[in-house]
């Protein structure tokens, strides 16, 4: 009997690469999904998966994914996004937000509206977006990542509206806190001292493998049982302005 199939967008590192790797534990053939090639090549060589060079924003891009996928999917992470930038509203530049709008919400759309024929297909479909708690709340500097965030949640509960009748279930995982390698040395560009700033002191914030758990446990279920959303955060992090720090 195949193995069920599972498709984790950006995983090439972080919380995507985490995903695969307890997917494929969990007993998941997994695709990994990324534009960084020899990365999710790596990647589906350790796990026993399959590397498809994808990038949410391309529509071609993501149909050749689809294609790749073929016609029958059990579980779609949808986990490509970013932040960029720090500015407040009045020092704003358009470009970052645009490219936050566009991997986080338009990227996570055309990746599940290219995907769900086969997700339906399956009987038992499970999508789960990766949010955040900046989908939840706002803070000084964080306008664009947060109303991108926001739409991230809008769509996911949009899509458990439309898609109530059919065979798949809707969840969103949004992790507060989380130290990878990437994430705050995107958003800053490059800049490893305000990066590493962002949890100085920091007790023990979450990791990859914290969330990628998570996601798991969401995404293996029974079918009947759908998880609305899970928010996880450090216990050293009660708010997103409200961190307790050594």
């Amino acid at each position: 009997m195949a193995s069920p199939l599972a498709v984790v967008t950006g995983a090439s590192s972080g919380i995507g690469a985490a995903t695969a790797r307890h997917l494929a534990r969990a007993g998941y053939e997994v695709v990994c999904a990324a534009r960084r090639t020899d990365r999710i090549e790596a990647l589906a060589a350790e796990i026993g998966g399959r590397a498809v060079p994808c990038d949410v924003t391309d529509a071609d891009s993501v149909a050749a994914l689809a294609a790749a996928v073929g016609p029958r999917l059990d579980v779609l992470v949808n986990n490509a996004g970013g932040a960029f930038g720090l500015s407040p509203v009045a020092e704003a530049d358009p470009d970052e937000w645009r490219r936050m709008y566009d991997v986080n919400v338009i990227g996570l759309m055309q990746v599940t509206r290219a995907l769900l024929p086969a997700l339906v297909a399956s009987g038992a479909g499970v999508i789960v977006n990766v949010g955040s708690t900046a989908g939840r709340l706002t803070y000084e500097g964080g306008a664009g990542y947060t109303a991108a965030k926001h739409g991230t949640r809008a769509v996911t509960q949009t899509l458990r509206l439309e898609l109530f009748d059919q065979p798949v279930r809707i969840s969103e995982v949004a992790p507060g806190m989380v130290r990878t390698d990437e994430f705050s040395l995107v958003r800053f560009e490059g800049d490893q001292e305000r990066a590493d700033a962002v949890y100085a002191g920091v007790p023990d914030p979450l990791v990859a493998d914290d969330v990628a758990d998570a996601i798991t446990w969401v995404a293996t279920r029974p079918p009947h049982v759908n998880i609305d959303e899970l928010v996880i955060k450090p216990r050293a992090q009660a708010a997103q302005h409200k961190v307790h720090r050594i």
